[in-house]
């Protein structure tokens, strides 16, 4: 069985990766029941580690200390769970797939025709119909991964049923669900998860893209 984590660190998790977010979007990106991360944004607020922004984008957000807060829980968290070499091995594994994730998802925002590079209007459907089976394909590969980060954090379930909601309505013909930054779609979901594993392990982007993929 997978190590639940504290519910505060998951309302801190929650703005890291979601950014500026209502007491919602929080509980739906780390499983929480809303009522809960209401109840713990107000002590929160009250340390000094989050605000609430009232201009858009409005909502929750961290403040400085508690970006160093939620980077130091969920270090120690993985650490003294023993969950840290699971999350390396699935991490080696997410960054295998993440070009050719990051790939799909820029063909279906953008296309080649007659050697220029233009804005996918979506009027190929067969175009369109390959960059979905891509993602299908690469999803049936991701989920393996996901599934064995849940095996070791409880808070890496929600990943799992968000990437197949998005695909499945991918697949039904909602092509919004595929990279729109307004709603959890696979471009949304993949990207928080990459930053979840890049924070858990105390890795920056600058540095994985100095690393050979292994």
């Amino acid at each position: 069985m997978s190590q639940p984590s504290d519910p505060r660190l998951l309302v801190l998790h929650g703005l890291r990766l979601a950014g500026a977010a209502e007491a919602r979007d929080v509980a739906e990106v780390v499983g929480l029941p809303v009522a809960d991360v209401e109840a713990l944004l107000g002590p929160l607020e009250a340390e000094g580690l989050v605000t609430h922004r009232t201009a858009p984008p409005a909502g929750w957000l961290l403040t400085a200390a508690g970006r160093d807060e939620h980077a130091r829980l969920v270090q120690a968290e993985a650490r003294d769970t023993g969950a840290r070499p699971a999350i390396e091995r699935a991490y080696a594994r997410f960054r295998a797939l993440n070009p050719a994730v990051l790939d799909a998802c820029s063909r279906w925002q953008v296309r080649e025709v007659g050697g220029r590079i233009v804005p996918n209007d979506h009027g190929d459907p067969d175009h369109d119909a390959a960059v979905v089976a891509d993602l299908q394909r690469l999803h049936r590969r991701a989920r393996p991964v996901v599934d064995d980060l849940a095996a070791a954090l409880d808070r890496y379930r929600p990943y799992g049923p968000r990437l197949q909601r998005a695909v499945d309505r991918v697949a039904a013909g909602d092509g919004a669900w595929f990279t729109a930054p307004s709603i959890p779609s696979y471009h949304t979901v993949w990207f928080e998860l990459h930053e979840d594993l890049l924070t858990t392990l105390g890795r920056s982007r600058s540095a994985e893209v100095s690393e050979a993929v292994p």
